[in-house]
């Protein structure tokens, strides 16, 4: 993080731990606030690679999932990173500056993903870095999110994963009630001064179950290489194109696609436990005969206590059994925001 931004933040009263904003001092009423209320995050638990050369389209339409191209000034999209046997390393935000790709992810895997991708540079004029220091992304979301950046910014995107940029900062539409903004830390603070105005600031985990009900996995460390990506939905969300050429992994995807039979799928839940579930945890159901019938692949406290999480999970364990976790604690399953084929 920048340090002039997290100075800011730390004046104004945020909690961070390893860079990452815990919290602004209640993190009950923060979560309350994000399910009903409008609130602003800054959204530091997420890194952001900078892509850039004259190469740089080329070099990622040959690693990633989704088809490139379709990424401009006013196009951003979900595409995912995966293993030779089709499984997701990560899942990236992606949206262009100028000439440039942005790829954003979590914190904790942006050196390693970099690196990773280092390796298939070789003779491409492409140069990989960490625009962590260039860049702050900042999380509007709720009811008054678009009136509050309308009278703020004028125009905004209209359609889900649509930007619209100006000189000072970059928009991006998640959906109907969520923005992400990024700006540089010094163009952030007056930002962060306007809308705090009308809307609360919360800490990052508030984001996280935004994301979750929104059915928009995250690939952590502990999660890396356990899902093909149409397991964690991204075939509904727009992150894979069947069209385009080679990836690693693709004769995996393509094949679950057009000639297998999706056993797992991800789905959004409840758990009402007092401890913490986490990314990578197992799941288990009576008709898995002592197998793992699942995995959470991501959680956060939810507003009323427990724990909301998305996690993949046998479609069969899903419709016929009752999904525990190895604890015991049953799944209360919940309405994703998209149909599942």
């Amino acid at each position: 993080m920048n340090t002039d931004w997290q100075n800011f933040l730390t004046e104004h009263h945020a909690h961070l731990a390893d860079g990452v904003v815990q919290h602004f001092g209640n993190q009950n009423a923060e979560l309350n606030a994000a399910a009903h209320h409008t609130v602003l995050c800054d959204l530091s638990q997420f890194g952001t690679l900078r892509v850039s050369g004259e190469d740089a389209q080329t070099f990622l339409q040959n690693l990633l999932s989704n088809d490139i191209r379709n990424v401009d000034g006013t196009h951003a999209q979900l595409s995912s990173f995966n293993t030779a046997k089709g499984r997701m390393l990560a899942v990236f935000l992606i949206w262009r500056e100028g000439e440039d790709y942005l790829l954003q992810l979590p914190i904790t895997l942006l050196e390693p993903l970099r690196k990773k991708l280092s390796m298939y540079v070789l003779r491409a004029k492409v140069k990989l870095s960490d625009a962590n220091h260039e860049r702050v992304s900042l999380g509007v979301a709720g009811v008054r999110a678009e009136a509050i950046l309308r009278d703020l910014l004028g125009d905004l995107p209209q359609e889900n994963l649509s930007c619209l940029a100006t000189e000072q900062v970059h928009v991006l539409k998640i959906n109907d009630t969520r923005y992400q903004l990024n700006t540089t830390p010094q163009h952030a603070e007056k930002l962060w001064t306007a809308i705090n105005a009308d809307a609360q600031t919360v800490g990052s985990v508030c984001w996280d179950w935004l994301n979750i009900h929104s059915g928009i996995p995250v690939v952590l460390p502990k999660t890396q290489e356990e899902f093909v990506p149409q397991m964690a939905n991204l075939d509904v969300l727009g992150g894979i194109n069947f069209k385009k050429g080679c990836y690693p992994g693709q004769e995996i995807v393509a094949r679950m696609h057009y000639l297998g039979k999706l056993k797992r799928r991800m789905y959004l839940a409840h758990l009402a436990c007092p401890d913490a579930p986490q990314a990578g945890d197992e799941l288990f159901s009576a008709d898995m005969e002592g197998q793992a019938s699942g995995m959470i692949a991501n959680a956060a406290p939810a507003p009323d206590g427990g724990y909301d999480i998305l996690a993949v999970i046998q479609t069969a364990s899903v419709e016929s059994a009752v999904v525990r976790t190895a604890a015991g604690v049953a799944l209360e399953f919940l309405t994703l925001p998209y149909a599942l084929p």
